[in-house]
């Protein structure tokens, strides 16, 4: 496949039709998306007052041409001055070129190479059995609170405290998409995916080994309050009706409820209780506003909607991870913590893991990890259809500095060819590991 050709426009040229992409970050400017069709004039007078010079277009979904160039000397020193790469002959002829090894092309290069590629998908493998390994330990951890609450706080707190150890006290750590297919079922993925990422996120907000732990437990039992209620409800596809809505409201109190009868502190039965209280007083069952909940609370709030977003219980209206944090930024901030959204936004990256992308050559692949530290240069494996690779290629923009992400697409975006060759994940699962981090830095 060949890769599309990148088009660039002077901030001057701007009309209504013209499809652009800003190559920003979304707290960077004020639309919902990165790349849009624009409707109006005043989308135009936001976009010139971002003080881009130059922005990317595509003239293929665009419906108008650009007006005209303004000619003046800047304009033409920029033009004479600025030559991208991805607008090149030489860098389309071979778009796996800046992503060979840089060593010479040696045999013995392109030996230590492929080493490097399968020692990656080794780790990539032990990382998805470290997750169902420690999916195991959550499920049971739930399923025994009802009848046997210690041995279960016990199994909880032996999971937490290992994921706190590991996401507190490790220089580098990745976050990483796991397989859907080989996860547990839903109901404790989703319980266990609302406790990596707090643990993340644990890291990212510089809280206490206590802090990191209270949370990890109240994230890990959140939900036990649905146990008491009817699969007929928690499993309608359809929208609930008003009283389905209320019956399904009351999990956060029988959760609590639970919590507190199994001996968990009085801080994480009130965490589990306010897990849907959102910062605007929307939320329930109390309708209590961001100053009245517990900051711990405020995070789980974030979480947990972020994963419901990417994996509801009805897949056909999953949001990709990319759509996921760009709707709740655009379309839900009022209902979060404002600091904490951001924050999430940057550890996870514009481009989380499971996100589907193109990259600045035109190849397309899968975010498979993130390092929170630098979330914009993820570990991506891609799909070349001219590559002999075998396995499949993986590299870290961290260690390829001129390639870049140009855009995020749905499934149903991607060539028939690249579908098939990755295979996105229907649901996305997360873990911690650092092995990955160290791996892709090798």
């Amino acid at each position: 496949m060949q890769p599309n050709k990148n088009f660039f426009i002077d901030v001057t040229q701007l009309r209504i039709g013209i499809y652009v992409h800003l190559d920003l970050g979304w707290m960077d400017h004020p639309f919902t998306t990165s790349n849009f069709k624009i409707k109006n004039e005043e989308q135009i007078s936001k976009i010139k007052a971002l003080g881009l010079k130059r922005l990317r277009y595509d003239p293929e979904r665009s419906d108008s041409e650009p007006l005209p160039l303004e000619i003046n000397v800047t304009a033409i020193e920029k033009t004479t001055t600025e030559t991208p790469a991805i607008n090149s002959v030489e860098a389309h002829s071979n778009p796996t070129a800046s992503i060979e090894p840089k060593a010479e092309n040696t045999e013995h290069s392109q030996e230590q190479h492929l080493k490097r590629l399968i020692q990656m998908h080794k780790t990539m493998d032990e990382c998805e059995k470290k997750f169902i390994a420690v999916g195991n330990t959550a499920k049971l951890a739930m399923k025994e609170i009802l009848l046997h609450p210690k041995q279960s706080i016990v199994h909880a707190e032996q999971l937490v405290n290992e994921m706190v150890d590991s996401a507190l006290n490790e220089s580098e750590i990745a976050i990483v998409a796991i397989n859907g297919n080989r996860s547990n079922d839903h109901d404790y993925v989703h319980s266990l995916n609302v406790t990596v990422l707090s643990m993340m996120m644990a890291r990212t907000l510089n809280m206490t080994e206590e802090e990191a732990r209270l949370l990890g437990i109240a994230a890990l039992f959140h939900d036990i309050g649905k146990a008491e209620l009817s699969d007929k409800v928690l499993l309608k596809k359809e929208p609930l009706t008003h009283s389905e809505q209320a019956y399904f409201e009351r999990h956060c109190e029988i959760g609590a409820l639970t919590a507190k009868k199994s001996g968990l502190s009085e801080r994480i039965v009130n965490i589990i209780l306010q897990h849907h209280e959102h910062a605007d007083g929307t939320g329930y069952p109390q309708r209590l506003k961001a100053d009245k909940t517990d900051p711990l609370a405020r995070l789980l709030v974030l979480i947990n909607n972020y994963d419901g977003l990417c994996n509801p219980h009805n897949i056909s209206s999953a949001r990709t991870p990319y759509e996921a944090l760009a709707h709740m930024f655009a379309n839900q901030r009022s209902k979060f913590d404002d600091a904490m959204l951001k924050q999430l936004i940057k550890s996870l990256g514009v481009y989380p893991p499971g996100s589907i992308v193109q990259l600045s050559n035109g190849l397309y692949g899968v975010v498979i990890a993130v390092n929170p530290t630098n979330p914009l240069r993820p570990v991506v494996m891609l799909y070349d259809a001219k590559s002999d690779n075998k396995p499949p290629l993986i590299i870290s923009l961290r260690e390829n500095p001129n390639l870049s992400i140009s855009i995020c697409v749905r499934p149903t975006q991607l060539p028939e060819d690249a579908l098939n060759y990755l295979n996105p994940r229907k649901r996305i699962s997360y873990f911690l590991d650092k092995d990955l981090t160290a791996e892709s830095l090798q």
